[in-house]
């Protein structure tokens, strides 16, 4: 494990990602997306109902503050509306929150990733630092140490790409030591309704103000194409970041549609309950293959250590219509790991026996 500083932001690039447009592909319903971690169910039957029911909403310019949205999401999480920031997908509050609040300020990021925090916090001359680790939950107390003060640490929880999850009190402990040092946290809880909500950090926007909780109707109702995300934050930050964000961000049949999809929570726990037995599957079934190391993970998606290359292997499977993420572009993770997302058994086996013949 060590810190490592930050290339200068001329060398930014694009961030690279999952999903079939992000690979450079036509889209193709026979293409089996296992690159991208959404709600394998897809989305809720209420969400079906209500784009039929208001197409009116093309016509008509959306509610730039999203009054209803935020009102629904108060009764979801237990936030008040205040406190709430409605977002064109979670990535753009994460751009928000480096552009309002870590203008050359100094950022600490486990590694590996979700890039867009470096690349964010790069736009805004950010002096980033890496805390290296595979298992955040374990490397804890080392990390609380090296929070900087007056500054910023991003934790993604469960963290992508490699699944694993920070337990509740470690994470109050991660917010104790950064309050001491005056220092934002910024924690990014898009899988973590696919995983374990017990562990979220939510609540604790009670007691302290320096935290900030990011969520994504796109992994856990399925809203990818939609682009819906938001954040809780105290209501200081809120407002700030509301007054940031351009007019109309969230277009109404978004709205809608995560007004909806909120009002079926029951698709969630029918989800998470086939999350857990398809990831069962998937390790166990992928460790009897020779070549192949599944490592554990506590959410919707996990990572494979492959013999092969990774980038070898996408390609193999790709041939045999199976997109999986190769991890190359993540920092701190080499060449030989793909991340793959938890799918329907029928999806799940089919990829389990291409992975065999790889």
């Amino acid at each position: 494990m060590r810190l490592g500083v930050a290339p200068p932001v001329t060398s930014r690039r694009a961030v690279a990602h999952g999903g079939i447009y992000s690979s450079g592909l036509a889209y193709d319903p026979k293409i089996l997306d296992f690159s991208s971690n959404v709600n394998p169910l897809g989305i809720p039957r209420s969400v079906r109902r209500s784009a039929g029911k208001n197409t009116d909403l093309f016509s008509i310019y959306p509610d730039s503050d999203s009054n209803a949205l935020r009102k629904r999401l108060e009764r979801y999480t237990g936030i008040p509306s205040r406190q709430i920031t409605v977002g064109n997908g979670a990535t753009e509050i994460i751009y928000n929150f480096c552009r309002a609040f870590l203008q050359g300020k100094k950022v600490l990021i486990p590694a590996p990733t979700f890039g867009e925090y470096e690349s964010a916090a790069k736009l805004e001359g950010a002096k980033i630092s890496y805390f290296e680790t595979m298992d955040l939950d374990r490397d804890i107390e080392e990390l609380s140490r090296a929070i900087p003060g007056k500054q910023c640490v991003f934790v993604c929880n469960p963290n992508n790409p490699t699944g694993l999850l920070v337990k509740r009190k470690n994470m109050v402990r991660i917010l104790e030591a950064s309050r001491k040092n005056s220092a934002l946290v910024f924690v990014d809880e898009c899988f973590i309704e696919l995983s374990d909500p017990s562990q979220s950090v939510a609540a604790e926007l009670r007691r302290f103000d320096n935290l900030f909780v990011l969520r994504s109707l796109t992994k856990s109702f399925g809203l990818a194409g939609l682009r819906v995300g938001y954040g809780l934050g105290s209501r200081a930050m809120v407002d700030v970041l509301n007054r940031l964000k351009i007019p109309w961000n969230v277009s109404g049949i978004a709205q809608s549609a995560a007004v909806a999809a909120l009002s079926e929570p029951s698709h969630l726990e029918k989800t998470r309950n086939l999350i857990a037995r398809e990831r069962a599957f998937l390790r166990d079934s992928i460790s009897r293959i020779g070549g192949f190391q599944c490592l554990d993970s506590d959410a919707n998606f996990m990572l494979v250590r492959s013999d092969l290359p990774a980038r070898l292997l996408r390609k193999k499977l790709l041939g045999k219509k199976i997109l999986v993420r190769d991890c190359s572009s993540f920092r701190g993770l080499g060449g030989r790991f793909v991340r793959i997302a938890v799918r329907t058994r029928r999806e799940n086996r089919r990829l389990v026996e291409e992975m065999g013949r790889a």
